[in-house]
């Protein structure tokens, strides 16, 4: 049994209100309680957490490497252009650990700025696209 950390980026907790076109109309508590209930039902523990904030995420990422966590990580807008996270990041899989970076829509289908993230590089796999299913695919990865 896996003890999961699922991480989430800035303006995760605006799901449902935030362009439910493209992020779908859960909200993060709902979410959050789905995770939680697939996690178990797969033999696995989910701590589900969410941040606006760069330095939570980083030391969020730091604890997984001390506690020997595995890590779902989706960054949102961090996805793009954090260093920081990305350093962090790369952590975690030194360790020997997994790490899943996760998008609820396709980056690759949407604006330019989206298509590059510098988390990929680092991360044991991708899972863009499939809604909050992507979540729950990576749980399955794990």
């Amino acid at each position: 049994m896996a003890s999961i950390l699922v991480l989430n980026g800035p303006n995760l907790g605006r799901l449902g209100s935030r362009e439910p076109e493209i992020y779908g109309s859960m909200n993060y508590e709902q979410l959050a309680s789905e995770l939680l209930a697939f996690a178990e039902k797969h033999g696995h523990k989910a701590d589900v957490r969410q941040t606006d904030s760069e330095s939570e995420l980083i030391g969020w990422l730091h604890e997984a490497v001390d506690a020997k966590r595995p890590v779902i990580i989706n960054p949102a807008a961090f996805t793009h252009y954090s260093y920081a996270l990305a350093d962090a990041a790369s952590l975690v899989t030194k360790a020997g650990l997994k790490l899943i970076e996760v998008h609820i829509s396709n980056p690759h289908a949407r604006e330019e700025f989206r298509h590059k993230s510098v988390i990929s590089a680092v991360a044991t796999g991708v899972i863009a696209g499939f809604g909050t299913d992507s979540y729950k695919l990576a749980i399955q990865a794990i």
